[in-house]
C-alpha cells in the first residue's frame, strides 16, 4: 500500500501573479504537484496527488520511483557559505557583543529562523 507521507514535498507561496496562495511539488514524482488557497490544503491536496499519479503510473506500466530517505549520517552538519563581507562584519559585530563565536550565532538564528516557519506550518 502507498504511503503518500513517505514522498518529501516542497511547499512555495505562489505570487499574485500566479494566482496567490501556495504550490505543493513532489520531486521525486515529475509533474506531481497541487495547490491551495493556504500551506495546509497545498500538503494535504497533493498527498492526494501522490496517491493518483502513482496510480496513473502503475496502469500505464510505469515504474513509480521510490521516495528518497534522507539518512542523517549523510550529513556532516558543515557546509561552506560565502556571504557579503559587509553582512560577516555585521554578524561578526553581533557574535562579538553577545559573547559567542560567528558560527554559534548563525546556528542560533538559523534555528530560530527554522522555528519561526515551522509555527507558522502548525498555526496554519
Amino acid at each position: 500500500m502507498l504511503n503518500p507521507d513517505l514522498y518529501p514535498v516542497h511547499v512555495r507561496p505562489l505570487s499574485a501573479e500566479e494566482g496567490g496562495g501556495f504550490l505543493a511539488t513532489v520531486p521525486d514524482l515529475p509533474g506531481c504537484m497541487a495547490d491551495g488557497e493556504t500551506e495546509a490544503e497545498a500538503m494535504a491536496e497533493v498527498r492526494e496527488a501522490i496517491v493518483a499519479w502513482c496510480a496513473l503510473a502503475e496502469e500505464s506500466g510505469d515504474k513509480i520511483p521510490e521516495p528518497k530517505s534522507y539518512n542523517p549520517e549523510d550529513f556532516s552538519g558543515k557546509l561552506l557559505l560565502r556571504m557579503p563581507k559587509s553582512l560577516h562584519m555585521h554578524l561578526s559585530e553581533m557574535a562579538k557583543n553577545e559573547g559567542v563565536s560567528i558560527n554559534q550565532l548563525i546556528n542560533m538564528l538559523l534555528t530560530q529562523g527554522y522555528e519561526r516557519k515551522e509555527e507558522k506550518k502548525r498555526v496554519a
